[in-house]
């Protein structure tokens, strides 16, 4: 039988490729590296239970079709021999069922990449260790030396080819720009769990909670709250702060517009059933939320009138990088590092431009940390963020990885 313990003892010391994560993108690439015979493949993460998805967002419903979760599932033969040797009924016997048109609760696209980790766990040339990767430095005649932490008492470092980062992102908490005595902060996550809600907003008290922003996270924390208010939270009170009218991703002819950026799916319906201008007077959902709409310029003068009396606010303004092992040049002691990412081919340079610098050998990264940047027919930018676009991503460039 195949060992996976942290037992050093069964651990080689060289590799083609150190990825550091377990989430979707993590999932990605180790399965894409394979593809290329790219191992073998030290994969480190804490957990390996399929990161953010998994741990917070089974909730949630999707903003894509079933479709492309299966569309990733099957999009490389090392997933699709997982596929074949995982006993039946297994997570995607459970997608196949849906409507494949439709989108589903994140909780099926956790269970799949559940069963892809599990899978890849078992796959020759890929080795786990549960840790962190704390630090890595680069010498260019031997590449990188990783420095794995699994325990404080069992250190570890290897050297390796590529070192990819799959590193992933949190909810964007800044402070606001003013404190009001009273008011604490809910978590993006906790509004995103109708169940965690429920049990961190008390039932039987007046309480008002703030949500900052017109996001698709926005609305499905106005779809909560609003199901809270209507039935068991019958004391909760809603005020909505936002700064532009809502924005759909728009179906064109072989395209979509705001793609990455609309609201799609349940959120998308949703608020144009409720939340519009010409409907939001008349919608249930005005008897529970204060609509707040002010421009950037206004914004501590809004929060001033308006934030007094909130028991709890919360950001939906996006994510942000987690933090990056320390990479330095030559050895540990070495010059550190500061990598910019290429969006065009998940590698990293030395410059803040695009491509400007020197490219650094052997790093590379994909995932909601560092996707693709995309341009549509119409010439708007954005990022593409999403399983099936961080799988089409990494197909295309990691015959590159080198």
């Amino acid at each position: 039988m195949r060992r996976f313990a942290s037992d050093m003892s069964i651990h080689r010391s060289k590799y083609a490729a150190v990825v550091v994560g377990g989430g979707p993108a993590g999932i990605t690439v180790v399965g894409n590296l394979l593809e290329q015979k790219k191992t073998p493949i030290l994969w480190v993460d804490g957990k390996f239970e399929a990161g953010r998805v998994n741990r917070s967002y089974r909730e949630v419903p999707s903003n894509t079709k079933t479709k492309l979760f299966i569309d990733f599932a099957e999009a490389v033969a090392p997933f699709r021999k997982i596929i074949d040797e995982t006993p039946s009924p297994h997570a995607i016997d459970y997608l196949r069922k849906l409507d494949q048109d439709q989108g589903c609760h994140l909780a099926h696209a956790a269970d799949m990449l559940l069963m892809l980790t599990e899978g890849l766990k078992r796959t020759p040339g890929v080795e786990i260790r549960r840790g962190r990767v704390t630090s890595a430095s680069i010498d260019p005649a031997k590449g990188w030396s990783v420095h794995v932490d699994q325990s404080p008492e069992k250190p570890s470092e290897v050297i390796s080819s590529r070192l990819i980062l799959c590193t992933g992102s949190s909810p964007t908490d800044t402070p606001l720009p003013l404190e009001v005595k009273g008011m604490q902060s809910l978590h993006l996550d906790t509004a995103l769990s109708p169940s965690l809600l429920s049990k961190e907003l008390s039932a039987n008290k007046e309480v008002t909670v703030a949500v900052i922003g017109a996001s698709h996270s926005a609305i499905l924390i106005l779809m909560n709250l609003y199901n809270l208010a209507s039935t068991s939270h019958s004391k909760l009170h809603i005020r909505w702060f936002t700064r532009h009218p809502l924005r759909y991703a728009e179906f064109m002819d072989g395209w979509i517009l705001r793609d990455n950026t609309g609201l799609k799916g349940a959120a998308a319906a949703w608020a144009r059933q409720n939340l519009e201008p010409e409907v939001f007077d008349n919608s249930p959902v005005s008897k529970f939320v204060e609509k707040i709409s002010y421009k950037r310029e206004h914004e501590f003068e809004t929060y001033q009138q308006h934030l007094p009396g909130c028991q709890y606010y919360v950001q939906a303004i996006g994510y942000m990088r987690d933090p990056l092992p320390t990479l330095t040049q030559g050895d540990s002691n070495g010059a550190e590092i500061t990598p910019y990412y290429n969006h065009g081919d998940g590698s990293f340079s030395t410059g803040p431009g695009e491509g400007e610098g020197e490219k650094i050998p052997g790093l590379y990264g994909a995932g909601i940390a560092w996707p693709e940047r995309v341009t549509d027919p119409q010439g708007n930018v954005e990022y593409a963020v999403g399983f099936w676009k961080f799988m089409r991503f990494v197909k295309k460039v990691v015959g590159q990885w080198n």
